[in-house]
């Protein structure tokens, strides 16, 4: 597979963007995507979904269809902005991508359904839309307690500001399971984001992400 999308993925209040923030002053020549694209027509569905306006009470039916609002809001943002930068050769670093409903969407069903559910997603993105397969997925594992302390810091304490995802934290833990789950499958790289109880500082999860990218890129 050639390299040329890397993934940086986690759970909410994982530290994403500041992350991608620092790999771009290392890697300013690579083409940096987010997800969702809330500026987009398909990201003001998402949006809607977060607040709870699409409020649906079989979870085996919303892990499908939520599904789909990421995945088209995905599939606009390709075909519309990056498809000619991955095709000419430029490394695309995405942070959240397929992955990301893997994560939250996989969640809601049984897990016996999960494998089913694997299969159906990645069919549906990386074969019927065509999306590009990613070359490594690079997890920021940070255990969700902290990553809910880091969220609320971020929103200046108001819980009203956490979506539906990141306001129910046995959802988040039964996410990072799923994310366990998929990166033993897949072979995500895990990037140790805590220690001890108490997040690691920006710079060392910072180096060790770059390590990892050289490391990929070699």
């Amino acid at each position: 597979m050639e390299k040329k999308l890397i993934v940086i993925e986690g759970l909410d209040g994982g530290g994403k963007t500041t992350q991608i923030e620092l790999i771009k002053k290392v890697y300013p020549d690579f083409r940096y995507i987010t997800f969702p694209n809330y500026d987009s027509p398909s990201g003001k569905i998402i949006k809607n979904y977060l607040n709870g306006d699409y409020s649906e009470e079989n979870s085996y039916i919303s892990a499908y269809t939520a599904s789909c609002f990421y995945a088209v809001d995905r599939y606009t943002s390709y075909k519309t902005d990056w498809e000619k930068d991955i095709k000419a050769g430029k490394i695309v670093v995405s942070a959240r991508y397929v992955s990301s409903n893997a994560m939250y969407q996989m969640t809601k069903l049984s897990e016996e359904k999960w494998e089913e559910y694997l299969n159906w997603l990645y069919d549906m993105e990386y074969n019927k839309f065509g999306m590009p397969k990613p070359y490594a997925t690079l997890f920021l594992d940070m255990p969700t307690d902290i990553s809910r302390k880091l969220l609320l810091k971020r929103y200046g304490g108001d819980e009203k500001k956490l979506d539906i995802h990141e306001s129910n934290l046995l959802y988040m833990n039964e996410c990072r399971r799923a994310a366990e789950y998929v990166a033993e499958k897949e072979g995500w790289i895990m990037i140790p984001c805590a220690e001890g109880g108490e997040p690691l500082s920006v710079d060392h999860i910072h180096q060790t992400i770059i390590l990892k990218i050289k490391e990929l890129l070699e």
